[in-house]
């Protein structure tokens, strides 16, 4: 169904921009800074923000914006209202519990993964993922099965919308590099990454797909980088992941 101009709330808009420029990096800002990284005028930015201020959704000290805990129920109503972190939380921790490696299940929105679920069993990276935490879908396993399952123009047009910034000196940043990697993950029908997004892990992940056969999400397992070489991974874990994948399509009917 098409949406009208005319039944666009504009303020409601503006005020989403300005809470998306808040991120790990940039979690204190000043008018300034969220004008220029919302693209809104100062005038504008000055007052979404103190609005979120005063509905309790934003901290300001006089000069510095931060957003509080009360911003997370906008997320957990978000996810609590979609089956799939309920349905795979379970196999997750079965996954998990039984090859002794952390396991996720991640969705993708634009240039980013966004976790839905995770059974975490050993601290192999530097940040603590949980549901709601994000990462660039370039260099992340999961996202490479995702984009892998887009028309490979809008692929390309994800991957092209900003430079790719690499995380680690192992990140693959040039784009006909990614697309081409893209190609080989849907050949294979899984992904594996080699400490591109951070050292010292390796991943492997899957496609979830659902009843009519597509893909809704990504399921990977993480791995010490010590632990398995790069062309180990497959062999140990691709059968156990293509167990849930099986499941987990049976279940979103």
């Amino acid at each position: 169904m098409a949406i009208l101009e005319r039944d666009i709330m504009g303020g409601l808009g503006k005020g989403l921009l300005v809470i998306e420029t808040f991120t790990a990096t940039r979690p204190r800002q000043s008018i300034s800074e969220v004008a220029e990284a919302s693209g809104l005028d100062r005038a504008t930015a000055r007052r979404c923000l103190l609005t979120l201020a005063h509905m309790g959704y934003a901290d300001y000290d006089g000069k510095y914006f931060t957003l509080t805990p009360r911003v997370l129920r906008l997320g957990t109503a978000c996810l609590a209202t979609m089956p799939l972190p309920q349905l795979v939380q379970p196999l997750l921790d079965k996954l998990s519990e039984e090859l002794g490696e952390s396991s996720s299940v991640s969705i993708l929105d634009g240039p980013e993964i966004v976790y839905v679920a995770r059974a975490a069993q050993r601290k192999v990276m530097s940040i603590a993922l949980m549901p709601g935490s994000r990462l660039p879908s370039f260099c992340t396993s999961m996202g490479r099965v995702m984009l892998a399952a887009l028309p490979e123009e809008e692929a390309r047009d994800i991957l092209e919308a900003a430079p790719l910034m690499p995380r680690t000196p192992f990140s693959m940043t040039d784009v006909d590099a990614v697309m081409a990697e893209l190609g080989r993950v849907r050949a294979s029908g899984f992904a594996t990454i080699d400490q591109e997004v951070e050292l010292g892990l390796r991943s492997i992940a899957v496609p979830l797909y659902n009843a009519r056969g597509t893909i809704v999400a990504a399921l990977n397992l993480g791995v010490a980088a010590g632990q398995l070489a790069l062309d180990e991974l497959a062999p140990k874990f691709l059968g156990p992941l293509r167990q849930v994948q099986a499941e987990v399509r049976a279940m979103l009917r």
